[in-house]
């Protein structure tokens, strides 16, 4: 007999055999994992994408700015100081360091700009040279001075006639606080004189000492002759402390100057036929409030009120209650520039989430009937479709701005020439999408149970098509921002009002100013880019996210 076990493999013994369920019920095991939602899948995705994450926190950032900064800056757009016109961001933070401080660099200044700038500080205490002036002569033996200046302090003074009110409120102030708000007003000069409005008018401080041998003493000339003897620097400001800045009142109330009583004028910049003025423009019966009878006054009652001359900056402090500090700086209207900015980005906000709510909606409704019932009825609503879209937009803009302006204000004409055309992109997006699941299984299976043609399209069709919708939907808001501040930078559509402005209004006032003061349009331009780019980037990052064929669901 043959042997098996050279043909068959060796049997394994029966006892080796061990049934496991034998003394327990079997069942399906629980899933262990947790279900994911659409959504939650997409934000799973999302969140992979380090560029898309840290855009949308740049947008939320320039959101919140444009929500928060309106509600709590004490400035708006209205705000407007003239006085204050172009002068350079400031923040407390970095006083003194030459960056952000609110100071500006001027090289090669000759002796009558040193000399201007000098006098500004000695009339009032408040130096606009926060910096040690350095020197240097030139070919033709001028002396040229380089210093860095506070553009806060510069403006200096301005000559005004104040209301009777007014005029008694701030004198009150002025006693009150001993924040010296007038300054004299010299006889000798032709205070209306274009070049005089602004009031900055050289002084001399009477800052002169008798030393111990009877001789004269003036601190004044010794730093004028040595700007860079510290020793000369140092008496000249101790020198100072009696004489400058602080407002001392006599028995009666009255603020005692503290000039140098003279007749001459102290002007050598200015021609003396300017500096002199007809005696008969001061009337007889003119009210001299403060001084004595010497050359300057404090006040002349005038018809309408008293003619003052006033520290423009103690001023400012009075009527809004802290110092002026604008951290972006102000533009050529004097206008608060991170205020503006605030405001300029909360309109874009609003007018591109809108018109993208709106196109949305509009865009997706005729997109679904276009792409579900086809035939004839796509046709029709595709020629018209293209009509419109083959309407530049920048006529239409135009169009709406010429005609209907007028009737419901500009940024209503600017909506609706957004909405006119801004539909057909996201129409054809979803008509596309329609034209490819309304043929699937579950579609027609759906029909054959008796749904509604409503039911299809809105239940069954639609939310498959809802990532690609709301994609372009967030990548439209860019281009609408985009397109307002191109329209607002060209003048087409005007939108700076008493209340109101955009940042294309900002880049288009600022454009003047480049090279001179580039802070007017570096912040504006800063706004926009950053803006521009994060929404494209959030955009990509939704489009993956939705969509997840593009790049693979797990990468």
């Amino acid at each position: 007999m043959e042997n098996r076990n050279s043909e068959y493999p060796q049997q394994i013994p029966a006892e080796k055999f061990k049934l496991v369920q034998q003394d327990r019920h079997l069942s399906d095991v629980k899933l262990e994992t947790k279900r994911i939602s659409y959504f939650g899948d997409v934000w799973r995705r999302f969140k992979r994408d380090r560029s898309a994450v840290v855009a949308s926190v740049l947008i939320l950032i320039l959101l919140l700015f444009s929500i928060v900064v309106p509600i709590f800056s004490y400035t708006d757009v209205s705000f407007r100081e003239e006085n204050y016109a172009f002068v350079l961001p400031k923040v407390s933070l970095f006083n003194g360091s030459g960056f952000w401080d609110g100071t500006k660099y001027l090289d090669s200044q000759y002796q009558g700009s040193y000399d201007y700038y000098r006098a500004l500080g000695l009339e009032s205490g408040m130096d606009p040279i926060v910096s040690e002036v350095k020197t240097d002569t030139d070919a033709d033996g001028e002396t040229r001075y380089a210093f860095r200046v506070d553009t806060y302090y510069e403006p200096g003074y301005e000559v005004k006639v104040l209301p009777a009110q007014e005029y008694e409120s701030l004198l009150a102030y002025q006693q009150e606080t001993g924040i010296q708000v007038f300054y004299p007003i010299p006889k000798t000069y032709n205070i209306n004189f274009n070049g005089f409005k602004k009031g900055n008018i050289w002084y001399k401080l009477d800052v002169t000492e008798v030393d111990q041998d009877g001789n004269l003493i003036d601190y004044e000339q010794n730093y004028r002759d040595n700007p860079l003897d510290q020793n000369a620097k140092k008496a000249y400001q101790t020198a100072l402390e009696n004489t400058s800045g602080k407002a001392v009142l006599d028995e009666d109330g009255n603020v005692i100057p503290n000039y140098l009583r003279t007749s001459e004028p102290i002007d050598d910049a200015l021609p003396e036929e300017k500096q002199r003025y007809p005696k008969d423009y001061y009337p007889e019966d003119a009210q001299r409030i403060a001084g004595d009878d010497g050359t300057y006054v404090y006040a002349l009652k005038v018809q309408g009120g008293y003619r003052v001359r006033i520290n423009i900056y103690n001023d400012y402090v009075k009527r809004y209650n802290h110092e002026p500090s604008f951290v972006f700086g102000t533009n050529v209207y004097g206008q608060d520039i991170f205020a503006c900015l605030a405001y300029g980005g909360r309109l874009s906000f609003i007018l591109a989430i809108s018109v993208s709510l709106i196109n949305f909606v509009i865009g997706a409704c005729y997109g679904s009937i276009e792409g579900y019932f086809g035939g004839a009825t796509d046709m029709i609503m595709e020629r018209i479709s293209d009509i419109l879209g083959y309407m530049p937009f920048i006529v239409v803009a135009t169009l709406f701005k010429l005609h209907l302006q007028e009737k419901v204000g500009p940024i209503w004409s600017l909506l609706f020439a957004f909405v006119l055309t801004g539909w057909i992109g996201i129409a054809a997006r979803v008509r596309m999408q329609f034209y490819r699941f309304k043929g699937h299984e579950y579609v027609l299976a759906a029909r054959t149970l008796g749904a509604s043609d409503r039911r299809l399209i809105f239940k069954h069709i639609f939310p498959n098509s809802l990532g690609t919708i709301i994609t372009g939907s967030i990548l439209a808001i860019p281009g609408v921002i985009f397109s307002e501040s191109m329209l607002s930078y060209l003048k087409i559509i005007d939108l700076e009002t008493s209340g109101l402005t955009s940042i294309g209004t900002m880049l288009s006032n600022g454009q003047p100013y480049l090279s001179t003061y580039p802070h007017i349009i570096l912040f504006p331009a800063l706004f926009i880019s950053i803006l521009e780019i994060s929404f494209n980037l959030f955009g990509n990052g939704l489009r993956d996210a939705f969509n997840p064929t593009l790049r693979g669901a797990e990468n």
